[in-house]
């Protein structure tokens, strides 16, 4: 058996090592050089290790790299197009969701996969699908009114969340 592996991320296909297990953020951050998704608690708990596989919030540190295989991954790498910010990025600057900035990353993906789950969310629903993720500068409010402006804007530029 090949100790090689392909693995789709931000639509480009890589081939990586598979001798050992390990965690999908070792290999997005020492494989390709990601960097975007931060290493926080290691334990799934912080969710500054946020990406999205198969449009779902993902803990890239707990997540195995077996478990990935065959699914698409997107990380923060991928949001912008043709050098123009997401909508999510762009909210986020644009109100100030971020002070120290480690959380922004986690917090755009999760952000993401709600708005590819729910185009239009209440506060209410921001603040429940947000739970996970940690920001320990308190931008809290911030963060929610920036999804709040992407998804309005999603939703008048592309009829929905993604």
């Amino acid at each position: 058996m090949s100790d090689l592996t392909t693995l789709l991320v931000n639509g480009v296909t890589h081939t990586v090592d598979r001798t050992r297990e390990r965690p999908l953020l070792d290999v997005l951050r020492e494989d390709l050089g990601l960097t975007g998704c931060k290493i926080g608690c290691g334990e799934g708990a912080c969710g500054s290790c946020t990406v999205l596989v198969d449009g779902q919030p993902t803990r890239s540190c707990v997540t195995p790299l077996s478990a990935v295989l065959g699914h698409p991954v997107l990380t923060i790498e991928g949001l912008a197009a043709q050098e123009q910010l997401h909508p999510l990025q762009q909210a986020f600057l644009d109100v100030d969701a971020m002070q120290c900035g480690y959380c922004t990353p986690g917090m755009i993906m999760g952000a993401l996969g709600l708005l590819m789950q729910n185009p239009d969310p209440g506060a209410d629903d921001i603040i429940a699908a947000m739970q996970g993720n940690i920001c320990r500068c308190g931008m809290y409010a911030r963060i929610v009114c920036a999804i709040q402006q992407a998804a309005a804007e999603l939703r008048s530029t592309t009829g929905g969340g993604s």
